[in-house]
């Protein structure tokens, strides 16, 4: 490989929407970026996640990161995951610019209730496996993880992950049901029109269909469900209205696909029937200074064959890597700078918190324009698109700016010479062709 010219080298461990965004937005400014993902394809939820009547949405957000992906400044290594196949310890030797940790939350926030673990895979389910189970199950040879839905199901959680949940599991039960008399009934097209209308149309109903369907369950008030922001600095008037928007969206979405809900519970024990779960104790709560309170005397028995757990996701832990309860442990979130680790940054998932996709695109350009602009201080072009988005700041923004140019040097020819010799190395090792598009292309699942 020929000497390479002294320039800025990011690791990106990560593919998909925030890492996928971070390396593009270095990439623009010349910023040689190598993007380590554990997968065959780097799309994250996108594919894993998203539950799979997404099919547009999936198809554009795919078109997004392949797109970024393939900028010649990027250079991709599938089938590869940090702490895994690469320590971070290693990864720090390379002598780069910078790392990013754009490792998405892909590990369930365990159930609070302890020795439910036992029963997982026996009646019980956590939400992460089981919405990969159901987006690729109809794979030809698909040998991943193995769920048997159950009608009358009870599902734990509150965000609109969980209602993801409760619709696979509402049309799994009654695309099912259907078919066993006779009806055939796309999945997709139970989910476009609504489980309500089509049984209608049908002159059917769940009881008609032997079913019960599920239960969702939640720890607060329905007004306080996350399904739609309340605006910073609201007035009284903003949040109420907010908060009428929640309930409205969960009475017309339990309306469509005809599951219960309950507000105000919260699991304090469990069932069991030998080694399967059975069940669930319940308790109200009561929401005090914005806290749900478990009121005692309250409890009682849910029987149920089938229990899923969706009350987030939260950041694999990284060997190295400083937590602060279940995230990373962060030195500043403007800028996802990670404590104690020169040099290294996270985004996404792994600093909002956050499954959702949006979120996590957002974080991923804010903190690798604030990388750009503060810490690898990139090409002069770069800076002065930055610089253009705010005229009146810009006498104080060039000489902040003027300030960090000073402070960070490119690194070495010889050093990227190095480093990517270490990236083919590893392409090398797992098949890929060194064209992302080629790559992309062969291993891409056919649509289902």
């Amino acid at each position: 490989m020929p000497q390479a010219n002294p320039q800025h080298v990011v690791l990106i461990a990560g593919g998909a929407v925030a890492g996928s965004e971070a390396a593009f937005q270095f990439a623009q400014r010349g910023i040689l970026c190598i993007v380590l993902e554990q997968n065959d394809r780097p799309y994250g939820k996108i594919e894993d996640g998203l539950p799979r009547w997404h099919v547009n949405l999936r198809l554009q957000e795919e078109k997004k990161i392949d797109d970024k992906l393939s900028h010649p400044l990027v250079h991709f290594v599938p089938r590869t995951k940090l702490s895994r196949d690469l320590s971070l310890e290693e990864v720090l030797v390379w002598g780069l610019s910078a790392v990013v940790l754009a490792l998405g939350a892909w590990r369930d926030r365990p159930l609070p209730l302890p020795g439910v673990d036992q029963f997982v895979g026996r009646g019980f389910h956590y939400q992460n496996p089981l919405v990969y189970w159901f987006n690729h199950y109809p794979e030809a040879g698909y040998q991943g993880p193995t769920v048997e839905p159950e009608d009358g199901a009870i599902v734990i959680g509150g965000g609109l992950a969980s209602l993801d949940v409760v619709k696979i599991l509402m049309l799994e039960a009654v695309a099912r049901a259907l078919a066993a008399r006779g009806h055939s009934l796309a999945l997709y097209e139970l989910e476009r029109r609504g489980i309500q209308k089509v049984l209608s149309e049908l002159d059917l109903s769940l009881a008609g269909l032997g079913l019960k369907g599920c239960t969702l369950i939640y720890r607060r008030r329905v007004e306080d469900m996350p399904l739609a922001e309340i605006p910073e600095d609201a007035t009284p008037e903003q949040t109420e209205k907010t908060r009428a928007t929640r309930r409205r969206l969960l009475r017309t979405f339990a309306e469509k696909y005809l599951f219960s809900f309950q507000d105000q519970r919260v699991p304090v024990g469990y069932l069991a029937d030998g080694d399967r779960l059975a069940g669930l104790t319940l308790a109200a709560t009561e929401v005090k200074d914005g806290r749900a309170v478990t009121r005692s005397g309250t409890e009682q028995s849910a029987p149920s064959r089938m229990v899923v757990s969706s009350i987030g996701s939260i950041p694999e832990p990284i060997p190295g890597v400083e937590m602060r309860g279940e995230m990373y442990r962060i030195k500043d979130r403007g800028t996802g700078e990670v404590e104690g680790l020169n040099g290294v940054f996270a985004v996404g998932n792994a600093v909002t918190g956050k499954g959702n996709i949006l979120a996590s695109l957002k974080h991923g350009r804010v903190v690798s324009q604030h990388m750009l602009e503060y810490y690898l201080l990139g090409t002069a072009s770069g800076y002065e698109e930055v610089l253009a988005d705010a005229a009146t700041e810009a006498r104080e923004k060039v000489g902040a700016v003027a300030d960090r140019l000073a402070g960070q040097a490119r690194l070495p020819g010889e050093r990227v010479t190095g480093i990517l010799d270490r990236v083919k190395s590893l392409q090398d090792r797992v098949g890929y062709p060194g064209d992302y598009r080629q790559w992309i292309d062969r291993v891409r699942l056919p649509q289902v």
